[in-house]
């Protein structure tokens, strides 16, 4: 039983969504009538959405009488809805090589990564190195790598990460992870950084043992 009443709940948020996708910012009582119920139970459900982030409200003056609260998706609600990133990106990608050969490509993911290395060093400069893999696994986990560290010894690290953001990216071309390594090197120059396990060769996981550089 509280299976499928969490079940109709779901399908109830899943709907309110749908709605103010297709029709825009709506009221609770405008929602209530489309969804077949009362206003409070509306209320509930958008309190519940509200919480979670994928929609917010604002007051909005409509006819006579006391302002109405208005929901709207959030951006992360909004991206709920089906997404052709990848393709698009693959697309992008394959137009390039077409244009102007491995060599687009390779100028392309070299300006990507000197862009994201100006946002890493900005959060890993003065920090010690087990710093810097703390910071880097925080800055991997925010764009979507699920990562984590784990300290081997005083001076070795190992990075994981559970998923690829850009793997449909990367199994179409090898330079994606070429230069992922390439960033991590870059953006730890005190150390050496190599790749354990990879993800697009068929591991599990995407696995980089860092150990401190020795000073010659």
């Amino acid at each position: 039983m509280e299976a499928v009443v969490k079940r109709q709940l779901q399908e109830t948020r899943r709907k309110i969504l749908e709605f103010l996708k297709l029709h825009g910012p709506l009221t609770a009582d405008e929602l209530g009538e489309k969804l077949c119920i009362s206003s409070m139970g509306a209320r509930q459900h958008l309190k519940a959405l509200e919480h979670d982030d994928l929609i917010q409200h604002e007051m909005e003056q409509r006819g006579m009488g006391r302002p109405s609260y208005i929901y709207s998706l959030t951006t992360m609600g909004d991206e709920l809805f089906p997404r052709a990133y990848p393709q698009m990106a693959n697309s992008l990608l394959g137009a390039l090589r077409a244009l102007d050969g491995e060599e687009g490509i390779e100028r392309l993911f070299k300006k990507r990564t000197e862009n994201l290395l100006k946002e890493y060093q900005l959060r890993l400069d003065n920090k010690s190195l087990a710093e810097c893999v703390q910071e880097l696994a925080k800055i991997r986990t925010e764009e979507g790598y699920m990562a984590e560290c784990e300290k081997i010894d005083d001076e070795s690290f190992m990075l994981r990460e559970h998923n690829c953001s850009i793997c449909q990216i990367a199994r179409e071309c090898s330079q994606a992870c070429m230069y992922e390594l390439k960033l991590f090197k870059m953006a730890l120059p005190q150390a050496k950084v190599t790749r354990q396990e990879h993800m697009i060769k068929g591991d599990r996981m995407c696995t980089y043992v860092i150990r401190k550089e020795k000073r010659k």
